[in-house]
């Protein structure tokens, strides 16, 4: 059975939120780098940036975070953009879940290998069922749920919502 935990409005409310948070963190900047790990991650991270784009005068530039999220040690992780469009900048890290936090971990630690102004990370629902030392500085909500339990986040035009399983 599908419980309905956010709605397309709420989602928005969160996205324009979390967006604000971004920039006011990083007013001073000229640039800020958003990077969506691929799938929902890279959806909630193109929405950020719209609203972004709307809010500040940076350039806001997408950067596509690829790994295998069922086994990113041995996958790998790689990005559309070059160390070189990202070193020194600030970086937000945007996944759609925060689960066991191994998909931002890997992230994180692809990101640190270069030297950054700042690396803050974003999700839209953060579970609690962390098995690393993650944390996502922004999030759109956080839901205590058994392990049994699957969040679904789906991006629709005009039809966003995230239910639980």
């Amino acid at each position: 059975m599908q419980q309905q935990i956010l709605t397309h409005q709420q989602i928005q409310h969160k996205i324009e939120r979390i967006a604000y948070q971004i920039y006011e963190a990083n007013v001073s900047e000229k640039e800020i780098v958003v990077a969506g790990i691929q799938g929902g991650g890279l959806l909630f991270a193109k929405k950020i940036m719209s609203v972004l784009k709307k809010i500040t005068e940076a350039e806001i530039i997408l950067c596509t975070v690829l790994m295998d999220k069922k086994d990113p040690l041995t996958s790998g992780v790689s990005t559309s953009l070059a160390e070189e469009a990202y070193a020194n900048k600030s970086i937000v890290l945007v996944d759609d879940v925060l689960n066991s936090g191994t998909t931002l971990i890997y992230g994180v630690h692809h990101f640190l290998k270069t030297p950054l102004k700042q690396l803050k990370t974003a999700v839209l629902v953060n579970r609690n069922h962390k098995k690393y030392p993650v944390k996502a500085d922004y999030k759109g909500i956080s839901l205590s749920t058994s392990l049994q339990e699957h969040v679904n986040v789906l991006f629709e035009p005009k039809k966003n919502r995230v239910y639980l399983d």
